[in-house]
C-alpha cells in the first residue's frame, strides 16, 4: 500500500496538526486550572502508548488498539461520565493531551498496512516524518 494513500495534505494536514495543538494546550490549562497534581500527569501521559504492544498480534490489532486509545472519543466519553457523576476529570484531560500532542507532532491514527502508515501520513524511516506545514 502506498504509505501517503488515504492521509491527509498540504492545508488540511497542517490544519489538523493545529488542532492537535489546540486540543493539547487546552487540556493542559484546563488540568492546571483544577490543581490536579503534575506527579499524576508525568505518570500517565505516556500510558496510550502502551498500546503499541498490540501490535505484536499483528497490523490488523495493532491499529485497531491503537486507534482505541488513540481517538478522542475515549477521553470524551469519560470525561462526561466523569462530570455526570461528580468525579475529577484528571484521566481524561491527560489522556486527551497526549493524542493532541502524537496528532501536533504528526502521528495520526494507523491504518491496519502497516504502522507507520497514518491518516497524518506516513511516519517513521520507511515514510520519513511528515513534513511541517
Amino acid at each position: 500500500m502506498n504509505p501517503t494513500a488515504g492521509a491527509a495534505a498540504g492545508g488540511v494536514r497542517s490544519w489538523l496538526r493545529l488542532e492537535g495543538l489546540a486540543v493539547f494546550v487546552l487540556a493542559v490549562v484546563l488540568y492546571h486550572s483544577a490543581a490536579h497534581p503534575w506527579s499524576l500527569f508525568a505518570i500517565l501521559f505516556l500510558v496510550p502508548d502502551v498500546s503499541f504492544a498490540a501490535y505484536l498480534a499483528g497490523p490488523r490489532v495493532g491499529a485497531t488498539v491503537y486507534n482505541l486509545l488513540h481517538s478522542y472519543a475515549g477521553p470524551v466519553g469519560l470525561g462526561i461520565a466523569l462530570v455526570l457523576t461528580g468525579n475529577a476529570v484528571a484521566v481524561p484531560l491527560i489522556w486527551s493531551a497526549h493524542i493532541g500532542f502524537d496528532r501536533a507532532l504528526g502521528y495520526g491514527l494507523k491504518y491496519p498496512s502497516a504502522f507507520n502508515h497514518t491518516h497524518l501520513g506516513a511516519i517513521g524511516r520507511a515514510g520519513h516524518a511528515p513534513p511541517p506545514g
